[in-house]
């Protein structure tokens, strides 16, 4: 919005100011501007309903991502909905009275608290997008400015065309069907991504042939794993389309005689699916949902039970926090911190990972999304990473580090978090490069 512009010396517009309702001046803007509220939404990756909600006072509008977005698209100086500029410089070291509680120097760790040398500095960010991607995965080609994806082709093909017969290789018995599952699991916990897609469409063609040959429990509950596991490779790779698809065939699967738990694992694709279309509210009350039925059912392993009711609540209250709604991400993630209270300890089982340390993961997740960035990094220093079982979440712990770190003005530290998160994954580059924009 042009600065001239009459709507930024209105009576509503000051008012608006003076309270620092983030959400009446992107009102003001929006109609100022003739922009529809579906069009806004459509534009941020939000709902309607949703940000009408947020501009009226009804429902905080704090996501910094969400608030940069509609600063963009609006034409809105960010500094009046509150945000700091992206490279703002990072508190003194010195400076101990504006230190966040709990932050020491700890040397250059990821972590700690880094010294300003403002030269050092400036020559470290200069060159730091090419600079560190180089040194870490080699020179990209020109003509990419991302690592080339891997191809679901295969996949969409099994969904869409192909005669899932075509595709099996060995004979569907239980043993090397339950071997696919297995292997499924550990490609995808290794961020073995490219692996895993080219495999996938003859893994689940092979649990699909064993209904055939009179196991269909098993066929039930290895098909709808294995369409679980392609579901959080779509939504790894970005692909939310083709992951509501398999989060759907991963339910109907389930339920053609699955057990409790892997249909409860199948509504948490589901519900994952609906939020990365922007339906937070459906997306939350599914996993909810599920999580309460969980609870009730006494035929499955208590453990295996709470390690999947857990993930369910911890995967609402993300989703929660991608809505900004502070109140009810906090509500969840303490029933999942209370979860994981009773197990005890981290449980790596049928291929997913709940406890008390994916408790913390999501804290950290769910701090960055409602801006408190502070917060964030202070649940990331409890967070004992080489304990973390697989590569994936290693990945995600570090990336999610760089991305407070991003928010929080402190670039250098995101730079070393990306650091850390590459000599403990190379595969994962995707993620990597995304997050290196932060600070570029």
């Amino acid at each position: 919005m042009d600065g001239t512009h009459p709507i930024w010396r209105s009576v509503p517009m000051q008012d608006a100011l003076a309270r620092h309702d983030a959400g009446a001046v992107v009102r003001l803007v929006r109609r100022a501007a003739e922009v529809t509220l579906a069009e806004l939404g459509e534009a941020v990756g939000y709902t309607a309903a949703s940000l009408s909600r947020m501009e009226r006072g009804k429902q905080p509008m704090r996501d910094v991502v969400l608030l940069r977005r509609v600063a963009q698209v609006l034409d809105i100086p960010p500094h009046l909905l509150g945000l700091a500029p992206r490279h703002a410089q990072a508190v003194p070291s010195g400076d101990a009275a504006q230190r966040p509680p709990g932050t020491t120097r700890v040397g250059v760790e990821p972590l700690g608290e880094e010294g300003e040398d403002p030269v050092r500095r400036r020559n470290l960010l200069a060159g730091l997008a090419g600079a560190t991607t180089n040194a870490v995965f080699g020179p990209i080609p020109a003509a990419a400015h991302s690592p080339a994806r891997p191809s679901l082709s295969g996949l969409e093909d099994l969904l869409l065309y192909r005669r899932s017969e075509s595709l099996r290789g060995p004979d569907p018995t239980p043993a090397t069907v339950a071997a696919a599952v297995d292997a499924a699991r550990r490609d995808f916990g290794a961020c073995r991504y490219e692996a895993l897609a080219r495999a996938l469409p003859s893994r689940i063609a092979l649990a699909q042939g064993l209904g055939a040959d009179g196991h269909a429990e098993q066929a039930a509950t290895a098909a709808a794993e294995l369409y679980n596991t392609a579901t959080r490779l779509c939504i790894k790779l970005g692909e939310d389309g083709l992951a509501a698809v398999t989060a759907d065939r991963a339910l109907t699967a389930a339920r053609d005689g699955a057990d409790a738990l892997t249909i409860a694992e199948a509504h948490r694709m589901i519900s994952s699916a609906w939020r990365r279309q922007g339906h937070y509210a459906r997306a939350t009350d599914v996993a909810v949902t599920a999580a309460q039925q969980l609870a009730a059912d006494r035929t499955t392993n208590k453990t295996e039970r709470l390690s999947v009711q857990g993930n369910l609540f911890a995967t609402a209250a993300y989703t929660a926090a991608k809505q900004g709604d502070r109140h009810t991400a906090h509500e969840l993630i303490a029933e999942a911190q209370a979860t994981a209270g009773q197990l005890g300890h981290d449980e790596l089982l049928r291929g997913t990972i709940f406890g008390p340390s994916q408790v913390l993961l999501h804290q950290i997740s769910i701090s960055h999304l409602l801006g408190d960035a502070g917060q964030a990094i202070e649940h990331a220093r409890r967070v004992a990473v080489a304990a973390l079982p697989t590569t994936e979440r290693q990945a995600r712990y570090w990336i999610d580090v760089a991305r407070a770190f991003g928010q929080w003005g402190k670039p250098e530290r995101c730079y070393r978090a990306l650091l850390a998160c590459a000599r403990s994954v190379i595969d994962c580059r995707t993620g990597l490069i995304e997050a290196i924009a932060l600070v570029a």
